[in-house]
């Protein structure tokens, strides 16, 4: 009797009174749906952060790089007197250095190098006002660089590769913004009225279209030379290819930067000179020359042009001629008259 009663209080209690099923061991409906809503909502918080992060990720590929390179030991050590420039080994500096870029590679953005010169840097802070030793200030020096200056593209290369671009491509803007400067400082002709500066590139633009014209079909190295004020020496180079019939493939940055330092040696009348190196298959190299005089470009004779190839700069010996290489005259361009 007491048996059968425990067994309808038990089914009472399990379905209630109106016969509806109840949870054992206290469990509620209430409870579990409160604790689903928990977890659907951290769900949905999870894929919404990941959504962020990864937007985050696109923007970021977005925005350009910049990482401000001391390429010598000489510069490294000049920065070393700043406490907050924490490295003291060049070496492991430029590994450092090597691994940020390849860092910066893998996320997938625009990445350049800039030359870092700790003289101008310091200058840089005494015009601005900026404190030196500071990452700031560094930062801020090397965004200005990387925006008015010369630059390389990190694509992946070894900073043994990188470098000697680095400083070729910085040493060729010194030299451009410097014989520009020249140039812009010339002011008008007492004559005939005309910007000096513009009439000698000008003047420079079309014997470099002659010399090309003159050159032929091949590939074609030029090399401008011009002493400058103050002892400065510009030089700059020019490589061209032509095929036959065809007009000469140019660079317009290195063509630009050839007519500036030849217009600088005809606006200052400098004695400087012009060498020309063809190439061409099946056919030995071709050398070519001509001296600035008066503003003018002269043409060299054969023996002249053998002459100074053929001849120590320093010590005035005679050096063997290089094999495979024919020494003519220079041909005539513009008034080449002196």
């Amino acid at each position: 009797m007491q048996h059968r009663k425990h067994d309808a209080t038990a089914r009472t209690s399990a379905h209630g009174k109106d016969g509806t099923h109840r949870p054992q061991d206290g469990q509620d409906h209430t409870t579990a749906a409160k604790h689903a809503g928990r977890h659907g909502h951290a769900r949905r918080r999870a894929r919404a952060g990941d959504a962020r992060r990864a937007r985050h990720r696109a923007l970021r590929r977005d925005v350009p790089a910049t990482v401000g390179l001391l390429v010598d030991d000489r510069d490294f050590a000049a920065m070393r007197r700043y406490p907050t420039f924490v490295f003291d080994d060049h070496p492991d500096y430029l590994r450092h250095t090597e691994g940020l870029l390849k860092a910066l590679s893998t996320q997938g953005g625009h990445t350049t190098v800039a030359l870092f010169d700790p003289v101008e840097f310091a200058h840089y802070c005494q015009e601005t006002g900026l404190d030196p030793d500071s990452s700031a200030s560094r930062s801020r020096y090397t965004a200005e660089v990387a925006s008015t200056g010369a630059t390389i593209a990190y694509t992946g290369q070894p900073l043994d590769e990188l470098v000697p671009q680095l400083v070729h491509r910085t040493a060729r803007q010194t030299t451009w913004e410097y014989a520009t400067s020249l140039l812009g400082d010339l002011g008008t002709c007492s004559d005939c009225g005309e910007d000096a500066g513009r009439s000698a590139f000008d003047r420079a633009s079309r014997l470099l279209v002659e010399l090309l014209d003159g050159a032929g079909p091949g590939t074609h190295h030029l090399v401008c030379s011009v002493p400058a004020e103050k002892g400065q020496q510009l030089l700059a180079v020019l490589h061209t290819m032509r095929a036959a019939e065809a007009p000469a493939v140019l660079d317009s940055a290195e063509a630009a930067e050839f007519a500036t330092v030849l217009a600088v040696g005809i606006a200052l009348e400098s004695p400087g000179g012009v060498v020309l190196r063809t190439s061409t298959p099946d056919a030995p190299d071709r050398l070519h020359g001509w001296r600035l005089h008066g503003g003018r470009l002269v043409a060299l004779t054969e023996a002249e042009v053998f002459s100074a190839y053929c001849t120590d700069a320093d010590t005035g010996e005679p050096l063997a001629p290089e094999p495979g290489v024919e020494y003519r005259a220079g041909f005539a361009v513009g008034d080449s008259q002196p």
